[in-house]
Parts: structure tokens; sequence; C-alpha cells
């Protein structure tokens, strides 16, 4: 029997992690088994509300107890996958996302995008209930795991991992650019930490051949509510200051599932020098292991547990000289760049992470039923 999945994320033509990575789960739902997953869209009060492909009810910051009604509409499929991050539901720290699972009759799935090491008390009290109130909490690590069973209160016997998907971009070569080029992307903030880069860069102009290097993706939305490109001219500056601007090369536009692959299969090395001590789940990193690039990253957690067998190069966070140390063996040892350069299983590509989540919602469902028939029958008598 088909199932009807109900998605509950924020989502395109929102431009973040989440909406990316939903979107993706979603579409390979449907292809799993052949029934249209449907999207409870969560958007903030200024964004675009028209509903896209998929949406079949939108939650806006901006409306009273929204909560209800986007459950009442995840309660018109078989089970609701709800991505959670804080911030991105209404109320403090997101907190009005616990009353709307609370209000569930259907089985739930929470997929946890982060985990906080060293959370408030209000967003440790949130995420303990909202995994008691799950019938099942998904981390993408197993470092993600631990952190959510030694720091807080959860049925460990609730969380599963299931990794990051890949949309799989590791394919035929293309055309190659002068000299070496090395790559980072996503949406830019501060903590991205692509000022250490720069500073690498102005200690690897004597490589040969030169070295060029790419940033590409979009400001994040809410840096620019905020800040405005702020961050992005201060890298610009930066590269001047250093002599390296004519060797950066920003791209600030979107990329589709297409350019992104072609850029990522052009660069020599992809480097991650994030400052975040906190990230336990890295798209980027995902994609670019799934590649087959050497990857280059500081020790953020997910990082540390993807890349220990092998799959790239650690270096401390905020530490230029060892990132261009990390990057030089890539690009000039050919043996260290082929050991680095392996491909990543198929276990993380999208269409097996989407049969994890099924296989999940499969025995939850299946739960859901007996617990239903052991209600429904009739108490037994004691005469």
């Amino acid at each position: 029997m088909a199932v009807r999945y109900g998605l509950l994320s924020t989502h395109p033509p929102t431009r973040c992690g989440l909406a990316t990575f939903n979107a993706a789960l979603a579409a390979q739902l449907t292809v799993a088994d052949g029934w249209p997953a449907g999207i409870v869209r969560v958007t903030a009060a200024d964004e675009d509300q028209h509903p896209g492909p998929g949406v079949v009810h939108t939650w806006s910051a901006g409306s009273v107890a929204g909560w209800l009604e986007a459950a009442k509409a995840l309660n018109a499929f078989d089970v609701a996958i709800v991505q959670h991050e804080y911030g991105i539901y209404p109320g403090p720290d997101g907190g009005d996302v616990l009353p709307l699972l609370r209000r569930l009759t259907v089985p739930s799935i929470v997929v946890l995008h982060t985990v906080l090491a060293a959370p408030t008390s209000g967003q440790r009290v949130l995420l303990e209930a909202i995994a008691a109130t799950a019938g099942a909490v998904v981390t993408m690590t197993d470092t993600a795991r631990s952190r959510l069973l030694h720091g807080y209160a959860v049925d460990p016997a609730k969380v599963e991992v299931i990794p990051h998907g890949s949309a799989g971009h590791a394919g035929a070569a293309v055309a190659r650019r002068s000299g070496s080029h090395m790559l980072t992307w996503g949406l830019l903030g501060p903590g991205k930490g692509v000022e250490w880069a720069l500073r690498a860069v102005a200690l690897l102009q004597n490589i040969d051949p030169p070295l060029r290097f790419t940033v590409a993706g979009q400001t994040h939305p809410k840096v620019i509510a905020r800040h405005g490109e702020a961050y992005r001219a201060g890298l610009h500056r930066l590269g001047a200051q250093l002599g390296v601007a004519h060797a950066v090369d920003y791209q600030p536009q979107y990329h589709d599932e297409e350019a992104l692959g072609t850029l990522i299969r052009s660069a020599d090395v992809v480097v991650l020098p994030y400052d975040s001590l906190e990230q336990v789940t890295s798209g980027v990193l995902t994609e670019a292991v799934a590649a087959g690039i050497p990857v280059v990253a500081t020790t953020f957690p997910h990082a540390v547990e993807l890349l220990s067998d092998g799959r790239g190069l650690l270096v401390p966070h905020r530490n230029p000289a060892a990132l261009a140390t990390a990057i030089r063996r890539v690009l000039t040892d050919p043996a260290m760049a082929a050991r680095l350069s392996r491909p990543r299983a198929p276990a993380l590509r999208w269409p097996a992470v989407a049969a994890r989540y099924a296989a999940l919602a499969a025995r939850l469902i299946a739960g859901s039923a007996i617990d239903v028939g052991r209600a429904a029958r009739p108490a037994r008598s004691r005469s």
C-alpha cells in the first residue's frame, strides 16, 4: 500500500538548507511510493506566501495559532515528517511546533538538524518535549545521536540515525579550469569562515599551477534581513588587502542541481573553514564527500565523523596556516589527492536515504495500527 507522506518544513522557493533538504526528501518519497508527498510550508511573515508545487498548506509565522491549521493539514496524510531547527517556527525558540505535534493524530517523525551541546534551559526543555511527543526522532550523524542521548532526557529507543542525503554529483569529468581550483559553496554569512580561507589563499600564491578560489552561493536571507551584504563586502575588502582579489571568484547566485554538479566536479579541493563547534549536519560536506572531491575542513562535529575514514583532512578552527598547509598537500601530492577522491558508497544518495525514512514510517504506521486495535478490543470480563 502506498504511504501518503506529509512534510512540515521551510520549502522552496525559500532558499535555505532545510528547504533544500525537505524538497529532496519529498521528491524521493514521491518516487518511492508513487503518491505525491504533501508539503506544509513554513514561511516568515514577509516571505512569498504563494504555494508552489506540492504545497498543500502554508503556515506563516505571522498567523496567530497557525500550528492548528498546519496540524489539520498534516493529519490528512498517513505519517508526518517534521523538520526541526530552532527559529523556523513561531514562538520562543520555535516552540509552536510542540502544540502542533501534540495535535497530530498520525505517526510523526521529527528530523533534528541541530542538537546543541550547550542549549539554553528553554531549548533543552523544548527539545525533550518534542522527542517525547514524536513517534520517532532522526539525527543525521552518530555524533548528534550521542549528544542528544547524553545531554537530554530522551528515550534512546526512539532515536534513529539516517544520514543527510546527497544528489550524487560524482560523474563525468567537466572541462577543467586553468590552474588549481578550490571551492566552497552554500548560503553565505558570518560563521562560514571564508575569511580564513582567503588568508590561506594568500599563503598559497606561490603554488603551481596558480590557485583559483570559488565562493559560490547567495547570502543567507536571514543575514540579508539583519545585516545586508556587510559580510560579503568585508570579504571583498579583505581579499583586496591580502592581494588575492584576482584569485577569488564570487558567484552570488543560486545554483540549480545541474549547475552545482558541474561546479563541484570542476573542483580539485573543497574547503569548509567553518567557525562552528556545534555543526552536527552539513549538506555541503555530504555532497562533497559523495562526489569524491577531496575535502579540507575545520573540526566541526560532522566533519570529524564523516572524514574519519580518510576522505578528507581536518584542521584547527581559525588557523589559516594549517588550512593552507592542508590545501597545499592535496594540490601538490597526486597520491594523496587520489586517496581522498574515493566517492562514498551509495548509502548517502537520496534514494537510499529516502528508503530508510520509508522503512521507519512503515514501522510507525504498523505500530500505530496495533495500538488502535488494542484500544478497540473489548475488555475481558473478570467474572
